[in-house]
């Protein structure tokens, strides 16, 4: 044992971690550290053989996946040979009898009421506080600051208030009312005053008085009666509030004083401890920890300095008003946050087992993150999180029933170790893995007494399907994916399981991240398709976006949708099965070949430099064209696998690629040249940790375990900081 270590009940501890746990957890539980760690060391030892063999077992599948494909080469692939080997070999298993879930005791937000959720990086304290507070955000800012209004005939954004743009944000807004709450007669755009009289909104339009044409929309208010300084709509269960100032400098402007107008956006958050994350050692676990433990307290703050003066960042109250029967009203004032675990495959020397090696991290988070979320539901916390008593973990990458029954298991243990009652830590299944699209209603069905989200991913799951379909040939562009025939099965298929096993009102059904945070206008065109698709969620990367995509749900009917759906012809499973191969890989000329792993490689370099060289795991990298997009791993597995599919084919070389990778990583390095704590890749590539990380994660792709990245990534940044630590 490491001199360094705390040893407890055969566990050798990270003094860091040790510390967290007796000095800043366990005295807010009430538990003795005897008994944390001694259920901890049982929780290893019973679920730590079956990790295991989990993983073994998917090694097993993917030789076996391998084997058949290398003996396809040069025929034609049958979709029934193929579909009866993958049942033969127990990759796709018989589906069970139809069954509806059971979730019992979850939040209005998950169960019933559609709308964005957002992802944020909880190691980041300020982002993880903004993602919170995002439950409602203004409407004027979010149209102002973004490109959703367009600056053209003058309505530049400038550095100083814009009343052209200003104009356009408020007749956008108006417009927004009139299609989310509309008045019997006229137009909100037309409002002189807002009153409520007699319980009901009374709105002045044009010298008449008018009410909603539902009145049933207006919910309450905050001042007085005939003057009040808020006024809170409701449509699809999502709230709006009016903003009513006519002192203030934007409400002094308009005729009815409005000053703002708030939207309820982001209702749910995940807190992610995982692809977003770069976290290796105990340092990094306990610097995640501590900030989920300060956001389940209420007392997590961030002070910070923007154009030179301090800001201090706290979480946000409830929200108080006046019902229309005069009756006090409270709103939340915070995101319903959920945590997301790491998956399975890595473990994480913070902690040793009794035999020297590193526990799964998978394990220690399940331990520790529901431990600091019992406080919510113990009552032991200055604000609420779950209303409902409930405990929310995403867990990412499982493979198949196994794996998510296997997560059960596990979240049945923390349940016993922290005297919860059964079925209070609810699961999120990510469908971003082959195995688990393919089986996903088995998967529902193992834990159709917790789930309480399933969703879709695609950039991890297209990472899944070049690496499974590895030795099959060469894929199709990445910039082709997404209009595969797989994919449109892979987003219809999550959607109709979800349906057919009962999801809406005990869980949501969601879909991926909108990845561009800087084109707002394009997302409002095109993200509204993620509501129409049934989908009661969708991942979005800022607190501008969530505000902006809740636009979407006022917009669409959600439950509306999901009735219609839930009669269509189911997606064929033959399509879930085609692979995305390029009929004729002679197709692709020399440019497309070289396009493409130039904009491959700049995003790999973008994001890995970042990841090992500052601790980053989530970045708005700039692509090849300069825009920014949102990387975290997900997006590096698919570039990765990518490459080395194309070079395990011959489309490519190594020297081509090594040549791509270098001219690259000057062109990433001129992208960040302005940021003062970038280390640059050039001109010593050989020495550069984090571009031999980025060469590691293409030529050793075909290697990696089910196309991970976590393995390089941990490993080189674990160098990266020796090799810092040893230069000081």
């Amino acid at each position: 044992m490491s001199t360094d270590r705390i040893l407890i009940h055969g566990l050798q501890v990270a003094p860091l971690l040790a510390d967290f746990v007796k000095l800043e957890l366990l005295p807010l539980l009430d538990m003795r550290e005897e008994r944390f760690w001694r259920h901890f060391a049982e929780l290893v030892s019973t679920f730590t053989p079956r990790n295991t063999r989990l993983l073994t077992r998917r090694d097993a599948l993917q030789q076996e996946i391998d084997q058949w494909h290398r003996r396809q080469e040069g025929q034609s692939r049958d979709i029934d040979d193929y579909r009866s080997f993958l049942q033969k070999i127990g990759y796709l298993e018989d589906p069970p009898e139809d069954f509806q879930v059971t979730t019992a005791n979850i939040d209005t937000e998950i169960a019933e009421v559609a709308g964005p959720q957002l992802v944020v990086p909880v190691k980041n304290a300020r982002f993880a506080l903004n993602a919170t507070n995002a439950r409602w955000g203004s409407l004027y800012d979010a149209l102002y600051g973004s490109d959703a209004i367009s600056e053209s005939d003058g309505a530049d954004r400038g550095s100083s208030y814009n009343p052209v743009r200003g104009a356009k944000v408020v007749e956008f807004a108006r417009r927004f009312l009139d299609e989310a709450c509309p008045l019997e007669n006229g137009s909100f755009a037309n409002a002189e005053r807002f009153a409520v009289v007699d319980g009901s909104l009374q709105v002045t339009v044009s010298g008449a008085a008018t009410m909603l044409e539902d009145r049933s929309r207006f919910r309450g208010y905050r001042g007085e009666p005939a003057a009040p300084s808020a006024i809170l709509l409701c449509n699809h269960g999502l709230h709006i509030e009016i903003q009513l100032d006519r002192k203030s400098a934007v409400g002094s402007l308009d005729q009815a004083g409005v000053r703002d107008i708030l939207l309820e956006a982001a209702l749910t958050t995940i807190q992610d401890c995982e692809d977003s994350v770069a976290a290796v050692d105990a340092g990094d676990k306990v610097a995640v920890y501590r900030n989920w433990l300060g956001l389940i307290q209420g007392n997590l703050t961030e002070t910070f300095s923007k154009n030179g003066e301090q800001h201090t960042r706290i979480l946000n109250l409830d929200r108080d008003y006046i019902d229309p029967q005069g009756n006090k009203l409270q709103l939340p004032g915070r995101s319903l946050l959920l945590v997301r675990n790491v998956g399975h495959l890595m473990r994480n020397e913070a902690i040793l087992d009794g035999a020297g090696e590193p526990v799964y991290e998978g394990l220690m988070d399940a331990m520790i993150t529901c431990a600091i979320a019992s406080l919510d539901i113990r009552g032991r916390s200055l604000l609420t999180n779950s209303r409902a008593g409930s405990i929310y973990v995403v867990k990412p990458k499982m493979h198949g029933p196994e794996e998510v029954g296997f997560t059960c298991d596990l979240m049945a243990g923390v349940e016993e170790a922290l005297d919860l009652k059964e079925n209070t830590i609810k699961l999120g299944i990510m469908d971003e893995e082959r195995r688990t699209t393919l089986n996903l209603k088995a998967c529902i069905g193992r834990a159709r007494d917790r789930v309480m989200f399933i969703n879709t991913g695609f950039l991890d799951r297209t990472g899944d399907e070049i690496h499974t379909s590895m030795e099959a040939g060469p894929m199709i562009p990445k910039t082709a994916m997404k209009d595969s025939t797989w994919i449109k099965a892979y987003e219809d298929h999550n959607v109709d399981v979800g349906l057919a096993c009962g999801l809406p009102g005990h869980a949501q059904i969601g879909k991926g991240m909108w990845a561009m945070p800087d084109l707002m206008a394009r997302m409002l065109e095109e993200k509204i398709g993620h509501p129409r698709s049934g989908a009661s969620t969708a991942w979005v990367p800022s607190p501008t976006a969530a505000v902006l995509h809740a636009i979407h749900y006022h917009q669409v009917d959600v439950r509306s949708c999901q009735q219609r759906l839930a009669s269509r012809e189911p997606a064929s499973l033959d399509d879930l099965l085609s692979i995305p191969l390029l009929a004729d890989p002679g197709e692709l000329d020399e440019a497309a070949v070289q396009r493409e792993l130039d904009n491959n490689a700049q995003g790999i370099l973008g994001y890995v430099v970042r990841w090992i060289n500052q601790g980053i795991g989530c970045s708005k990298v700039p692509d090849i064209n300069d825009i920014g997009l949102m990387e975290d791993r997900a997006t590096l597995r698919i570039s990765s696998q990518h490459i080395a599919n194309w070079l395990h084919h011959g489309l490519c070389t190594e020297q081509q690629v090594r040549d791509t990778l270098e001219r690259m990583a000057a062109v990433v390095d001129q992208q960040n040249a302005g940021d003062p704590d970038y280390l640059p890749m050039t001109p010593n590539l050989q020495v550069s940790i984090a571009f031999q990380a980025a060469c590691d994660l293409v030529f050793k792709g075909t290697r990696q375990p089910n196309g991970y990245t976590e393995p390089l990534l941990h490993s080189r940044r674990l160098e990266f900081k020796r090799h810092r630590q040893s230069a000081r």
